[in-house]
């Protein structure tokens, strides 16, 4: 086998066309893929032999570590890949089924990737102990399922979903689980000053941290290289904050950092945070009126979060949050101006019916989003609620009329998203230019795809058999 790669190695490629170099590129992920499911089975069968404990090591992690000179992390990762996706021996010698069977079928396929496995492990080690078996597995083949077509990065949406529907009220997974696995860890001091920092938040300190966080490490805010970069919640000129954020070179984790820095100084404690984006720094809560009347579900903030009903609920008493309710239908507020800004209420409704960006594939939630007229303001495009939407930076700089340029469109009363954003990409993307929707911010829409596409399976493994076994009569 280390031959044949060998030699795919040095035959060089310059004599392949493009398509081709496509073909090979998916044929070497499969290959990939499928070599990952025999490492698998590999490690547990050096697991089962005992060479660990034969070789002086004593866990199939230092072996790797020792034998195959892989880091600690990586040999970490390596054997809770094997623990849930290989079959390993019960005492009596018989085969167990792997833990997550249907995840380990596709990887053994080269249908998935490793980081599709990580994301399925991630979801279902969240899932109460309590849960039925039945619903375990059921919510393992969903997610397997939709891995075979869909990223990695969804997988986590499809699984909060999941959990939601497994889990609505929190009777399986309460406030005493999360309030047990709260804390924040400062570590020792090291030699050069600097201290690690790591723990877990619950839903309602993340969904009060991220409004301050969006505006005050917004690029260009608070940068200490910068004697001229704003640093107050005061009312800031947009022409100011865009020259420092031009000026600005630091990482997305340095602008955090920096901005809890200013958050805890007092003069910044103590002023008045201004505005983000056309609306107040303040948390903001979406829910739907069901969720209100059952007590039951969880409120979405405008960062992407989510906080327990009840929680959220008792944030709206005591403080004073920016709360949206939606009917049962889900339809947004009809806003209209003639004017070429949202107004105040407008870029709330679209915060809480859009949730973030809306180009398909990013998932950039609507703190960090900018309103924008599906059809241009310029050539006629009005300011109302229905020709609005959101945006980020990067993915509003891709509309325009030029080569390369994306297209959006409200959706006509025929499609099965009417009112929502389409975006159709470029011909190099999508010579088709077929207008498609961001599911990314709607974790319910990934579900429904999911349990569709393993019906559509089932539907058609039916009939195969149906036809096998009660071939229709000879004409």
């Amino acid at each position: 086998m280390l031959h044949a790669v060998t030699r795919l190695r040095d035959r060089g490629h310059t004599d392949l066309s493009d398509s081709q170099t496509l073909e090979l590129l998916r044929d070497i992920e499969s290959a990939t893929r499928i070599l990952t499911s025999v490492s698998v089975a590999t490690m547990v069968e050096a697991s089962d032999r005992g060479i660990p404990d034969q070789v002086g090591v004593g866990t199939l992690k230092k072996l790797l570590v020792q034998t195959l000179r892989l880091s600690h992390i990586d040999a970490g990762a390596r054997v809770a890949a094997a623990r849930s996706l290989g079959s390993w021996h019960a005492v009596d010698g018989s085969t167990r089924e792997p833990e997550l069977a249907c995840t380990a079928a596709a990887l053994g396929a080269g249908e998935i990737s490793t980081d599709h496995a990580r994301g399925i492990a991630a979801v279902m080690k969240r899932i109460p102990r309590l849960t039925p078996h039945d619903e375990v597995r059921a919510a393992e083949e969903i997610l397997a399922d939709f891995a075979r077509t869909g990223s990695p990065d969804d997988i986590p949406e499809v699984g909060r979903a999941i959990l939601a529907h497994l889990d609505p009220d929190g009777r399986l997974t309460d406030d005493y689980d999360r309030q047990r696995r709260r804390g924040i860890s400062i570590g020792r001091q090291r030699p050069d000053g600097m201290s690690p920092i790591s723990g877990e938040i619950t839903p309602t300190l993340r969904a009060l941290l991220e409004p301050l966080i969006a505006k005050f490490a917004r690029p260009g805010m608070c940068n200490p290289d910068d004697p001229d970069s704003p640093v107050s919640g005061a009312r800031i000129g947009r022409d100011e904050l865009s020259a420092a954020a031009r000026r600005d070179r630091r990482s997305a984790a340095q602008r955090t950092h920096d901005a809890f820095l200013a958050i805890l100084r007092p003069n910044t404690l103590g002023a008045e945070w201004g505005s983000h984006r056309g609306v107040p720094v303040s948390t903001i809560l979406t829910m739907s009126v069901h969720d209100v009347e059952t007590a039951s579900g969880v409120a979405t903030t405008a960062t992407g979060g989510t906080v327990p009903i009840s929680e959220a609920l008792e944030l709206a008493q005591v403080s004073q949050p920016y709360l949206l309710v939606f009917d049962h239908g889900g339809a947004a507020l009809h806003l209209g101006r003639a004017k070429r800004l949202a107004t105040h209420d407008q870029r709330l409704a679209l915060i809480a019916s859009v949730r973030g960006c809306s180009r398909p594939g990013c998932d950039a939630p609507a703190s960090l989003c900018a309103t924008h007229h599906v059809h241009e303001y310029a050539k006629g495009g009005r300011t109302d609620i229905t020709n609005e939407t959101l945006a980020c930076d990067a993915c509003h700089a891709l509309i325009h009329e030029g080569e390369g340029g994306w297209k959006t469109v409200v959706m006509g009363q025929d499609s099965e998203f009417a009112g929502r954003t389409g975006w159709i990409a470029p011909p190099h993307i999508d010579p088709t230019a077929t207008p498609m929707v961001n599911h990314r911010h709607h974790a319910r829409e990934l579900l429904a795809a999911a349990l569709a596409n393993i019906h559509r399976h089932r539907e058609s493994r039916y009939q195969e058999w149906l036809h096998e076994h009660h071939p229709p009569p000879a004409a």
